[in-house]
Formats: C-alpha cells, sequence, structure tokens
C-alpha cells in the first residue's frame, strides 16, 4: 500500500539520522507481532519438503562455503517497486537479492534467476535464460531502477506465471523435476486480488515465498505463500534490516554436502547431487559394486595381478585371460608359455631335418636323395648314385628307389663284375687275322696275348675270369 509522500524534504538531516533508521523499531511490533516466525524451507518436487539444515547450525553466509550446495533451481524474484518504497530502501532491497544469489549455483544446469519488478505496472528486468554468469546477474540486479507507481501484486504473479516461468523464457520442463520458485517482497496491501493468481501459481507448481516489510499485510502475506504458512511467510521491520533474510533463504536453499563433510563411505569418488544426496563413483579402470558404495577392479591386468607369464587380456566380464608372445603356446596352467618350436628343443626325433609348423607342432623332413620313412622320422636313400657309395667305374644309373646299375662310356664294355669297363677297340685288336694254323703265328698270337696281358694287369682293368675267357677263346681258335 502507498504511503503519503512527505511534503518536506530534509536531506542533511536525513543522512545524520540514516545509520539509526536501519535499525528496527525497539518497541513497536510489526504486523506479524506473536506469530511465529520459522526459517524458510524450500519443498522438493511433487511438494515434499526439502532437508534443512538444524536449527543450532550457523546461518552465515560464510557456512556455505564448501559444505552447502544449492541445488538447481527456476527462481524468480518478484519485487515491489512502488511510491511506498524510497530509492535507498529499494537499493536495500537489490542487495538482498543479490546476497541470495552470491549463496546459489548459478549457471545453465544449476540455478536460474529472472526478475520481475512491479508496481502499478509490470516489467521483467530479466528472464531465467537471459544470464548463466553470477557477476553479469549482480550487476543487471543493481542496474534495476524502481517504477515508483501503486502496488499490482496480483498482476506481478500473472506475469510471472503467464511470461518468466515458461520454456521460452527458460524455465526447465516438468520432466527435468527442477523446482520453480517465486519470492515476492512487498511493504504493503495489494491493490488487486491475489487470491486467484495465488492460487493458480501454486498449482501450476510454483512454490511461493512471501516476504513482508513494514506495513505489509499479513492476511495478503498469507494468501499468497506456499503452505506451510511458517515456512513461507517472513516479515521484517525495516528494509534495514532485510539483508539479514539472505542468510535464512540460503539455508532455505542449500543441503549439507556429505561429499565435503566426508560421511559419504564412497571408497573412491562422491558425486553430490543437491539437497543433501549425493551418489559414489569409481575411479577409472573399476566398477561400482551393489553396495553402491565400494569399487572393484575392471581393469584386472592393470593391477599386476594377474599372474600371466606373457600376456594378459581383459575380458568384458569383468575377468581376464592370459595369452603368449607369437611362438609360444598356452600351459594347462592358463598362465605360463612354452615355445612352439619343437625343433629347438631337441626333442623332435627327426633323422634329418626338422621343420617348425604354423600351427605350433613340427614334421620331419629329408636331405636330397633320401625319403621319409613310414615312421615320419627317419630316412631312407632315394638316389644310391648321388651317395657317391655304388662303385660304378663310368656311370650310375639310379633305377628308383634305392637301386641303381652300373654303365660305361662309348667305346667300353662292362665286365662281368658290373662295375669296371674294358676297352672294346684293344680287345678285339687281341684276336689276329694271320693264319693260326702256322707255328710261328701261333707264337706271335701268344706273345701278343701275354704282353697284352701283362698290360692289363698292371693297369688292374682285367680280372681273373675275363682272362681265362681269353685263353680259352685263343685256345679253341689255335
Amino acid at each position: 500500500m502507498s504511503r503519503p509522500v512527505p511534503t518536506r524534504h530534509l536531506p542533511g538531516l536525513l543522512l545524520l539520522l540514516w545509520p539509526l533508521l536501519l535499525l528496527p523499531p525497539p518497541t513497536a511490533p510489526g504486523p506479524l507481532a506473536g506469530a511465529s516466525v520459522q526459517r524458510l524451507g524450500i519443498r522438493g518436487p511433487g511438494g515434499r519438503p526439502g532437508r534443512r539444515p538444524s536449527p543450532s547450525s550457523d546461518s552465515s553466509p560464510a557456512r556455505g562455503a564448501g559444505v552447502c550446495k544449492s541445488r538447481p533451481l527456476d527462481l524468480v524474484f518478484i519485487i515491489d517497486s512502488s511510491r511506498s518504497v524510497r530509492p535507498l530502501e529499494f537499493t536495500k532491497v537489490k542487495t538482498f537479492v543479490s546476497r541470495i544469489i552470491d549463496t546459489l549455483d548459478i549457471g545453465a544446469a544449476d540455478t536460474r534467476v529472472a526478475l520481475v519488478n512491479y508496481a502499478s505496472t509490470v516489467k521483467i528486468e530479466f528472464q531465467l535464460n537471459t544470464y548463466s554468469e553470477k557477476q553479469a546477474l549482480k550487476q543487471a540486479v543493481a542496474r534495476i531502477t524502481p517504477l515508483s507507481t501503486g502496488t499490482m501484486s496480483g498482476l506481478a504473479i500473472q506475469t510471472a506465471i503467464e511470461e518468466a516461468f515458461t520454456v521460452e523464457a527458460g524455465a526447465r520442463g516438468p520432466t527435468s523435476s527442477i523446482p520453480k520458485v517465486a519470492i515476492i517482497v512487498t511493504d504493503g496491501r495489494p491493490q488487486d486480488q491475489v487470491d486467484e493468481v495465488a492460487a493458480q501459481a501454486r498449482a501450476s507448481g510454483i512454490e511461493l515465498y512471501a516476504v513482508g516489510v513494514d506495513r505489509a499485510d499479513m492476511e495478503s502475506l498469507k494468501t499468497m505463500a506456499s503452505e506451510p504458512l511458517e515456512e513461507h511467510v517472513f516479515y521484517v521491520e525495516t528494509y534495514g534490516v532485510i539483508e539479514r533474510l539472505s542468510s535464512r533463504f540460503q539455508e532455505t536453499f542449500c543441503a549439507l554436502d556429505p561429499c565435503v563433510l566426508g560421511t559419504h563411505q564412497c571408497q573412491h569418488v562422491c558425486i553430490s547431487d543437491g539437497d543433501g544426496r549425493h551418489h559414489c563413483e569409481c575411479s577409472q579402470g573399476y566398477t561400482l559394486n551393489a553396495d553402491k558404495k565400494t569399487c572393484s577392479a575392471i581393469d584386472k591386468c592393470a593391477l599386476g595381478t594377474h599372474g600371466c607369464e606373457q600376456i594378459c587380456v581383459n575380458d568384458r566380464t569383468d575377468s581376464y585371460h592370459c595369452e603368449c608372445y607369437e611362438g609360444y603356446t598356452l600351459n594347462a596352467d592358463r598362465k605360463t608359455c612354452a615355445a612352439q618350436d619343437k625343433c629347438a628343443l631337441g626333442t623332435h626325433g627327426c633323422q634329418h631335418i626338422c621343420v617348425n609348423d604354423r600351427t605350433g607342432s613340427y614334421h620331419c623332413e629329408c636331405f636330397e636323395g633320401y625319403t621319409l620313412n613310414a615312421d615320419k622320422k627317419t630316412c631312407s636313400v632315394r638316389n644310391k648314385c648321388a651317395l657317391g657309395t655304388h662303385g660304378c667305374q663310368h656311370i650310375c644309373v639310379s633305377d628308383g628307389a634305392a637301386s641303381y646299375h652300373c654303365d660305361c662310356f662309348p667305346g667300353y664294355t662292362l665286365n662281368d663284375d658290373k662295375k669296371t669297363c674294358s676297352d672294346i677297340e684293344e680287345a678285339r685288336s687281341l684276336i689276329s687275322t694271320t693264319d693260326t694254323c702256322s707255328c710261328e703265328a701261333t707264337l706271335v698270337f701268344q706273345e701278343k696275348v701275354s704282353s697284352h696281358l701283362q698290360r692289363l694287369n698292371t693297369k688292374h682293368i682285367l680280372s681273373g675270369k675275363f682272362t681265362s675267357s681269353i685263353s680259352l677263346n685263343i685256345h679253341l681258335a689255335s
């Protein structure tokens, strides 16, 4: 409600008395005298009261540092700037708003803030999606100027519903479970109807807090605020002390952080979820156990306790298995490895050559001129001639597997030993065309034969059998 503007202005006296004016009146009770003024509380999704600090806890702003963490909100301030709110008092309201912002985690994924300035008209100073950085948000609050006319609280709430708490303006949808909260600050009686519009706001899921200053109407505050009223209605006697409410709102929006307090019992990592809630996570290479607090290693190999002699391989089943380097095979203990090079071990049993196979096994082979026997290990000669032990004087001819025969060069004939050779022309020259009937011719022939036999014996060509054969032929010829 508007108050009469004084006809005289005493700036000098006002400056002298201003520190005293900031203090609450010592005796004059406000409209809420006798009422139980409780710490403000915030409800969770579905209207459930949020968790609040104990009454004995320190409520100073420093309390929240590192311990209290505000949960995400879509928060709209609805600020009365009618004629009854003097400029210096309006500055106090802006300081009150800025101090509440200081206690919040501001950001697109955290708390978003909008401000509705109202008197007889309504002005949205900025929307929920306008600022996502705390300093810029506070600077925007500092730039707000009062409208200096009537007190249309119902119109202000209606504007907040239709224009500030919309997805287009930055409010998050119902599926996000982000609470919608409005704080209305006024020092007078509304000049329009607030009952229906406040009920509409509460029905749409908006949690309303009403802060009354000086001559604020108690019934109007109760009509606007959400239930329970003792947690959503607050009163101060002057704007000079409204800043003190910022710490009360900090407690309202604050949840004790078990991760910071060290009471979480997470084995590895504690993650704060806001509103006093948290969950545990595990370091890389570990997985959270069924108790949701302790962790088990996913990478068994990285722990170095696998026992694999050569290679440890992680399985998707949170287990592992051992493998071996190329050229080795895994032993029956599934951890140690044995060389696949059976040939190098010297236990292969091959008579000639051991050959390693890609399958980790081996086979035997033979030298050239040999063939592998049925036992697949020993070898038999395939070409006796190639071995050089055949004994043929001239030529060795292979007859297939492990057999051969001797042959002679052209102009020679194979002797009866089937190995040595004789000159064909020289043997023929022994048979003379001279008349063998004459005694002289016989003697000459015998001398020639003896001479030839001596020469052949010297060369070790003719055998005794060959000599007897020639002698027999000569005797028959004579």
